[in-house]
């Protein structure tokens, strides 16, 4: 018989605490059963079932949001492999720990024929010497490793590891899902509320679980908050409505981290939006960055950006408006900066389009690495001494002011370069007036109609 875990000898004390535990803790799933969402993996005939029904549990990378059930999910395989669950975080954790549970666990395993599962909780928490050190146990079966993290694991967790391991991505719970759990919970005598013998509104569940974005955890803790209400209020014939849940559910704070993967979406579904012309959907992302907390400068920088990366040329105003935006935000701040940065987001997402000063950034760049600093041409050169202009430079300078302000004909670029065309306007907005006299003055169509742009 193995010896005594630190489990063992304490888990009649947990059960004497348990009705202490938060709501989510009492009434996490024992089971598979009992596990909700995730069928895009837990479905039958969907890869994580098979392996549990096939107790071919491979190490795992658990990746997703808060209250999704990264850390339920890891328990239950567990209790179903049959295997010594050891439960770590990644937050105290260090290399000697690590080692001294991979020490323990090979032991076991050894001696017992038990196997491990270590579950690691915020595994994007270690650092690479710590990640390294599980490399050899994971690799020779000592553990069946599950990791769990709300950052993305390609940039959190380190390849030699990555490649170890499966990542199953956790999505935010449906609605529908979030009631059922629930319902569970206020049905449960032993674990739940269900002796609290409380009547909760249909309408109040289905609000909950709206207002619970997909986090179990949070939706659970509202409604044990709720139903605590209700039996202070009327303890003869509690009630759960809508108002009683609304007040619990007050606020949840949005998922933002301003440095993972979130952040990173966000982001792209604002800028992504501004290009493709549609300011509601930029409206919408805009303000998802900053109800989070995202720093308004941040986001202003962002449009800076796009003014001259995706609308360039095709109207110059663009530009101006996100400077002004940007300026009028720094003297006036929040709430009421949110007014110029909603104009310069609307005003970049209804401009015409143009990324044509993205080449005319890499293409000459591009050129001076292959060719290196190439001769200027002496007629371009400066020419402030006599001895200069005896050398030939500035000999055959056409001043295009004494020409009607167009020297025909005269180039600029090195030999090695004539004809060479960086700027390539397109046909929309202003750009469209600038291609036609660039066209004129390369001699290549009549003057246009307006000599201007």
């Amino acid at each position: 018989m193995p010896p005594p875990t630190q489990d063992s000898l304490f888990a009649r004390q947990a059960n004497q605490d348990a009705r202490f535990a938060p709501l989510p803790e009492r009434i996490r799933p024992q089971q598979l059963s009992d596990v909700f969402g995730q069928q895009h993996f837990l479905g039958a005939g969907r890869f994580l079932r098979v392996a549990i029904e096939t107790n071919a549990i491979p190490s795992l990378i658990f990746w997703g949001p808060p209250g999704t059930g990264k850390t339920t999910l890891g328990r239950v395989l567990a209790t179903h492999s049959g295997a010594h669950f050891v439960p770590y975080s990644a937050v105290a954790g260090s290399v000697k720990d690590i080692r001294d549970i991979i020490s323990r666990a090979e032991n076991d395993r050894n001696l017992y024929a038990r196997h491990t599962l270590l579950f690691i909780d915020e595994i994007h928490r270690f650092n690479k010497a710590q990640q390294d050190a599980l490399l050899p146990a994971v690799e020779r079966g000592v553990v069946t490793l599950i990791g769990a993290t709300t950052e993305n694991p390609s940039f959190s967790v380190n390849a030699a590891l990555l490649s170890r391991c499966r990542v199953l991505e956790f999505k935010p719970l449906l609605p529908d899902d979030l009631v059922q759990i629930f319902q569970r919970a206020l049905n449960d005598d032993e674990r739940g509320l269900g002796q609290s013998r409380v009547t909760v509104q249909d309408e109040a569940l289905q609000f909950l679980a709206e207002r619970s974005h997909g986090d179990a955890r949070y939706g659970l803790m509202a409604l044990d908050l709720a139903v605590q209400h209700a039996l202070a209020t009327a303890p003869d014939a509690p009630v759960v409505d809508l108002a009683c849940v609304a007040e619990a559910a007050a606020a949840k704070t949005l998922h933002h981290d301003k440095s993972g993967d979130a952040h990173y979406n966000v982001v792209s579904a604002f800028i992504k939006s501004m290009r493709g012309s549609d300011p509601d959907a930029a409206l919408y992302w805009m303000f998802r960055m900053l109800e989070a907390g995202e720093d308004p400068l941040f986001v202003l920088r962002r449009m800076l950006i796009f003014a001259s990366e995706d609308v360039g040329n095709a109207d110059p105003h663009a530009l101006q408006v996100v400077v002004a935006a940007d300026a009028a935000f720094q003297r006036i701040g929040m709430p009421e900066g949110a007014y110029p940065m909603a104009q310069a987001c609307t005003y970049l997402s209804c401009a015409p389009k143009s990324n044509a000063q993205v080449r005319a950034i890499h293409a000459p760049r591009q050129d001076i690495q292959d060719r290196g600093p190439l001769p200027v041409p002496p007629h371009l050169r400066n020419a402030p001494t006599q001895f200069m202009k005896d050398l030939g430079y500035g000999k055959d300078y056409r001043y295009p002011p004494d020409e009607g302000g167009h020297a025909k004909g005269e180039t600029y670029l090195p030999p090695e370069l004539q004809g060479q065309r960086y700027y390539l306007p397109t046909n929309n907005g202003i750009e469209e007036r600038i291609a036609k006299r660039l066209a004129w003055l390369r001699g290549e169509t009549d003057a246009p109609k307006k000599d201007t742009p």
